[in-house]
């Protein structure tokens, strides 16, 4: 089981004994401590490597926040929830949230690049400290967060025999000629030609002390020495010191070192290089080549030069290469990134290079909206995580500009796969309710944005909410004569009287929407979703018959697609009605299948639905003691989810009766003692339990479940996303 999410290091960790030593002996005395540090000083490797070495101190492990690509300061706390895999459905504050999840954990948070978002960041900090006696925080920024028990730990520049060692790694890395007198001595095959045994230290030496010992700086400079001397360095950076000694009189010492050989690094790209610098700055997290060749490219740097471009910017470690869950992606440090900024501005290009990326990022959402009917949807659910900073930043720019508000609610209405198919509802509802909040005078987009708001805010049991958007998109549709959208706030009403406990308007609803799509040739994952909905309306009013032929149904289309989400809700109708027939082999197999996809998915409605009839099959099966486990693991998630089933009895009945039956079985105190066991697992710890398979109470081996299927492969047309503003009916259709 994953107890962090640090990331791997790329390359080895050199030099910094003694900070680290003393970092990690700080972390052991005070809650929070805030490494400070001019750019580029290595204050997030440090931190990385101090929080990697004193994991085993935080039982409930260490999380990772990069809040250096965040630009709204309103969304900290959804970042630092995300980053602790807080799945939070309801309506309230993330700040509420993360201060009931933390509450009795013990556990290191990490907070990277904060000194932007200080205003918001540190009355967080100040009031997860102070509700989460075991929470311990580790920031990194260019100045303290100024809270009250901050230990603030300066972060100097190495000292010169860390920084020789830096530098001889990163230039052997790049594949620079030994800097030591070469492999084998001063006469090894590797040796710098014509220089003796003390030459290249020498000027080794005078490069790490011209450039203070900064980590990214030398870093820069070893990017050069594959194909200049460390002589040659030397001069070039003496000539641009001199260059900016008077210019730059107000700025500290070591940002201007800092500043010298970021800006030396930029005199010595080629033009298309720096171009393509400067381009780069706009994005706001990773990126992967063909977003660069969309953004970046034009007249001036034509799409076939990029990968030639960029790999030399890579080669000069101004970009890093990193692997992400949606395949290879690039990277910019924030303190380049910034270099180029100012170079864009100047450029007089910023406006137009935000603008293309923004039309990107929203013909990657349209694009994802249509493969998330498909069997690429696992991969939609990855590209959308990654790409999370940079949609952020579109739906930002969208709302910067009034005339832009029919994007914006476009993009909040489009990704509402993101929201309610990968846990995401609480930072859609934050999207959408900025959107809405605007005129934007277009109909078709504000009809889409209202009636995912309303599906959000149904999945949130907020109904006040939910009835006054799906109302309005009604009356809005029906006068404009959208029958598409119509159906869509029909189909929602129809969802929320089904989680009320009103089975025969929920069918009678969801029905009129299913006739609606049919007539409208509409097929989606929201479409088999209303069919499954109207099968577990038909469920509780006793027509079992009539959902298990519903949901083969949906399953068939499913598996025919390789749609996995709503498939899973299928599954569990199916399962309930094997457990009818006590079949509970065949209900453990379509269970543990709704486990796994409601996982992937971060789908926290179907997952705790799945785990309590898993409950109830577990006591069928003959082991209660492991169904009061199952039954107290899901408190935690509905608390996550919300009102807990939603106030809905219908909803209730498997864990009723199978609290009813495991408290009999076992007597009131085994039950109260394997259900507290319960609801002290974490997350993934439940599911792995999930996963495993029956236990056996004589002590015989679990059963290896069955993977869950894709479906079988169809085939995609091209590989390129489409990208540019979308246009049409505002993309109902999509999904």
């Amino acid at each position: 089981m994953r107890r962090s999410n640090l990331p791997a290091e790329l390359n080895r960790f050199v030099g910094r004994a003694a900070e680290q030593a003393a970092l990690t002996a700080l972390l052991g005395t005070s809650r929070l401590v805030t490494v400070v540090g001019v750019g580029g000083v290595g204050k997030t490797r440090l931190a990385l490597r101090a929080a990697a070495g004193a994991q085993k101190r935080y039982g409930d492990g260490v999380g990772l926040a990069d809040l250096a690509t965040l630009r709204d300061p309103d969304l900290v706390a959804h970042a630092v929830a995300e980053a602790l895999g807080l799945t939070d459905h309801t309506p309230r504050p993330p700040r509420e949230a993360l201060v009931e999840h933390l509450a009795e954990r013990r556990m290191l948070l990490v907070l990277d690049g904060f000194e932007h978002l200080v205003e918001s960041c540190a009355p967080l900090v100040r009031e997860l400290l102070a509700h989460a006696p075991g929470l311990a925080v580790l920031a990194t920024g260019r100045r303290p967060l100024r809270v009250a028990g901050e230990a603030v730990f300066p972060l100097a520049p190495m000292d010169e025999a860390d920084a020789v060692a830096l530098l001889a790694e990163r230039a052997a890395e790049a594949g620079a000629p030994v800097l030591q007198g070469g492999a084998g001595g001063p006469d090894g095959p590797d040796a710098i030609p014509g220089r003796g045994p003390s030459e290249v230290p020498d000027a080794v030496g005078e490069l790490c002390r011209r450039l203070d010992g900064i980590p990214l700086a030398l870093e820069l400079a070893a990017g050069r020495l594959p194909l200049l001397s460390p002589e040659q360095v030397l001069h070039r950076l003496d000539d641009r010191f001199r260059l900016l000694a008077d210019g730059e009189r107000g700025a500290l010492p070591r940002h201007r070192t800092l500043r010298t050989a970021i800006g030396w690094s930029h005199e010595l790209c080629t033009p298309g290089e720096r171009l393509l610098w400067a381009r780069l700055s706009v994005f706001a997290g990773p990126f992967d080549l063909e977003a660069v060749e969309y953004v970046c490219g034009g007249r001036e740097l034509p799409p076939e030069r990029i990968l030639d471009l960029l790999g030399g910017l890579l080669a000069q470690s101004l970009v890093s290469r990193e692997d992400t869950p949606a395949g290879p992606a690039y990277r910019m440090l924030g303190t380049v990134a910034s270099y180029g900024a100012e170079w864009l501005a100047a450029l007089g290009d910023t406006e137009r290079m935000r603008r293309r990326h923004r039309d990107w990022y929203m013909g990657l959402a349209t694009w994802c909206e249509l493969e998330w009917f498909s069997p690429r949807q696992a991969e939609v659910a990855a590209r959308t995580d990654v790409a999370l900073p940079h949609l952020r930043a579109a739906l930002e720019l969208c709302l910067e500009l009034p005339e832009d508000a029919h994007l914006a609610q476009h993009l909040a209405g489009t990704l509402w796969f993101a929201w309610a198919g990968c846990g995401r509802l609480a930072e859609g509802r934050y999207w959408l309710d900025r959107a809405l909040a605007l005129d934007s005078g277009h109909q078709e987009a504000r009809l889409k944005a209202l009636w995912v708001l309303g599906y959000v805010a149904v999945l949130q049991g907020d109904g006040t909410a939910a009835v006054a958007a799906l109302h309005e998109c009604g009356e809005r549709a029906g006068s404009s004569g959208n029958a598409l959208a119509e159906a869509y706030a029909t189909h929602r009403m129809g969802c929320l009287a089904l989680l009320t406990d009103d089975p025969v308007r929920a069918e009678e609803l969801i029905g009129r929407a299913l006739a609606s799509y049919r007539e409208l040739g509409e097929l989606n994952s929201n479409v088999l979703m209303g069919q499954v909905e109207v099968a577990m309306a038909r469920a509780f009013r006793g027509d079992l018959e009539g959902a298990v032929v519903l949901c083969r149904e949906v399953r068939e289309i499913c598996e025919e697609r390789g749609e996995l989400w709503t498939r899973a809700y299928a599954l569990y109708v199916l399962a309930y009605a094997a457990w009818t027939r006590d079949a509970y082999g065949e209900a453990r197999e379509l269970l543990t299948e709704c486990v796994s996809v409601n996982h992937v998915f971060h789908d926290l409605v179907g997952l705790v639905l799945a785990i309590e009839l898993l409950a109830l099959v577990t006591v069928g099966e003959g082991d209660p003691a492991e169904a009061a486990v199952f039954q107290g693991a899901a408190v935690p998630v509905w608390d996550a989810v919300g009102v807990r089933l939603f106030g809905s009895r219908s909803f209730g009945g498997p864990g009723e009766l199978c609290e009813a039956r495991a408290r009999e079985a076992l007597g009131a105190t085994a039950y109260e003692e394997a259900f507290r066991e319960g609801r002290g697992l974490s997350l993934d710890a439940v599911v792995e339990r999930a996963l495993a398979g029956r236990r056996d109470p004589a002590g015989g081996g679990a059963a290896a479940p069955r993977p869950f299927r894709t479906g079988r492969s169809a085939g995609v047309p091209g590989t390129r996303k489409p990208a540019g503003s979308p246009t049409g009916k505002g993309g109902e259709a999509a999904g």
